[in-house]
């Protein structure tokens, strides 16, 4: 059967701390990455999802194939080595505010190519799923994110997720000019992503922007500010789902691109989908770490009835 949702990214060992890195002591073993975490934010609502990537030939490379099985996710393209398996640090407080420390230099999956792209279904799935921090692990990798974005057939999401620990804004947005004419739908934050690579902190600019690159449509993320939508149909505010708990902000921006590809891939309205990614964003803001907290789909449904 062919998956609804692919997901192209590095799958990262996490140890995540509650407090900033400069004076964090004690630290959280789990399983995150921006791809693994969006994979298993879709999958959690009940979607077929594949993870495409390469996992080192060590012991976190087989825990992590295992975590990504146990949260349902079709770990077939998940191949083993060459490499190392790659992990981060992260220190987050409730406002939000982190700071990443990388593990990741040569890593199995800085070794994608577009090779595996053909090797994988991409051209068959509903959705496909890329993102800037893919394409800014290796030259191979950025060709990976492009040949996908070309090969998809159906409706190709692409979250800029400027990392500036990993690549320039100029060769992030160097990408983004080349996946944006695929896109069915850009999902960059403001001002994190929009500042970088789009030159404006303002949403409704942002928007216009991903637009005048060939996107059919933007969902700009502001945070506690909604996200802002643009496409041919018009221009509307999504309002964001008030969180009941907040203890980690890492992974929400995933859960919402995860879960607005899953239901655009089950064939749902642009608005509707970003309904749902809003709130499974806001669920995940209860968790600690990037996969601390996943939305289910009676949640996420259940919150939108509500809000």
């Amino acid at each position: 059967m062919n998956p609804d949702v692919v997901v192209i990214g590095e799958p990262l060992v996490e140890f995540s701390a509650p407090t900033p890195l400069t004076s964090a002591e004690t630290f959280r073993l789990s399983f995150s990455g921006d791809a693994l975490n969006a994979a298993v934010a879709a999958a959690a609502t009940g979607a077929h999802v594949a993870l495409v990537t390469r996992t080192g030939e060590d012991e976190f490379g087989e825990r992590l194939i295992a975590f990504a099985e146990a949260h349902g996710i079709d770990t077939r393209w998940m191949w083993r080595g060459p490499g190392h398996s790659g992990a981060y640090a992260v220190g987050a407080d409730p406002d939000g505010d982190r700071a990443f420390a990388y593990m990741r230099s040569g890593s199995a999956a800085s070794r994608l190519s577009p090779a595996d792209v053909a090797a994988a279904p991409v051209a068959e799935a509903g959705a496909v799923l890329l993102s800037g921090i893919t394409a800014a692990l290796s030259a191979s990798c950025a060709a990976t994110v492009v040949a996908a974005a070309e090969e998809a057939r159906g409706a190709v999401v692409y979250d800029p997720n400027f990392r500036g620990r990993l690549i320039t804004p100029e060769a992030a947005r160097e990408t983004l000019v080349k996946v944006a004419p695929h896109a069915a739908l850009i999902t960059p934050s403001c001002p994190a992503d929009s500042v970088a690579l789009l030159g404006t902190a303002d949403p409704g600019e942002a928007a216009e922007a991903c637009l005048g690159l060939g996107a059919a449509a933007a969902a700009v993320t502001r945070g506690a500010d909604g996200v802002h939508v643009a496409s041919a149909a018009g221009r509307t505010t999504v309002p964001a789902v008030p969180a009941e708990v907040i203890v980690d902000a890492t992974g929400a921006g995933d859960a919402f691109a995860g879960v607005v590809t899953a239901r655009l891939a089950a064939g749902a309205s642009l608005v509707d989908a970003v309904r749902a990614g809003t709130a499974a964003a806001s669920v995940t803001l209860a968790g600690q770490g990037g996969t601390g907290r996943v939305a289910t789909a009676a949640e996420i449904d259940a919150l939108l009835r509500e809000f």
